[in-house]
């Protein structure tokens, strides 16, 4: 959301971009995603210490996800599952709801724009960014949204590494 909302001042507001793109606003920007995850992973951990484990503990993904960490808990994890939703939702709606109205206002700027060299410099700001955000939320939402639809665990795999390691291994190319 930081990024889109950076690339939204640089299309729409240039020569102001110096005034509101302060170091404050980037730390603020910065200090905020690291306090929001942060207080995410911690309220996940610390439900996931209370529930008993019982039965197999094979994790059929790559990295240790919550809810395939809760298919193997004996205990009742309706609590947990109520806060992935609500927290996974609030995490996904914010941020994309954010990023979609960044760049529909970049889309309105760009339409103002007379020359075609000036749309396709605001289009190569964006266009990676866009890319990669359609990436990141489309491969989440197709796990977590269909992850009770039962399909199959090597979909989830693959979609899960797309965001985990795919879309990391972009962001050079985003900043570039």
């Amino acid at each position: 959301q930081a990024l889109a909302y950076d690339r939204f001042l640089a299309v729409c507001h240039p020569l102001h971009y110096a005034i509101f793109m302060r170091e404050r606003l980037c730390i603020f920007l910065l200090a905020g995603s690291w306090l929001l995850s942060g207080a995410s992973a911690l309220t996940h951990t610390l439900l996931v210490v209370q529930l008993s484990f019982c039965a197999d503990n094979i994790i059929l993904h790559f990295f240790c996800d919550l809810v395939p960490l809760l298919k193997l808990s004996c205990s009742d994890t309706s609590l947990n599952e109520l806060v992935i939703f609500t927290v996974g939702s609030v995490g996904l709606v914010f941020p994309l709801s954010g990023i979609l109205v960044s760049y529909g206002r970049i889309g309105l700027s760009i339409l103002r724009v007379p020359s075609t060299k000036g749309v396709c410099k605001a289009l190569s700001t964006c266009g990676s960014h866009l890319s990669v955000v359609s990436l990141f939320y489309g491969t989440i939402m197709a796990v977590y949204f269909s992850s009770s639809s039962g399909q199959s665990h090597e979909k989830d795999i693959i979609a899960s590494m797309m965001y985990t390691v795919v879309t990391p291994m972009v962001n050079p190319v985003i900043c570039s």
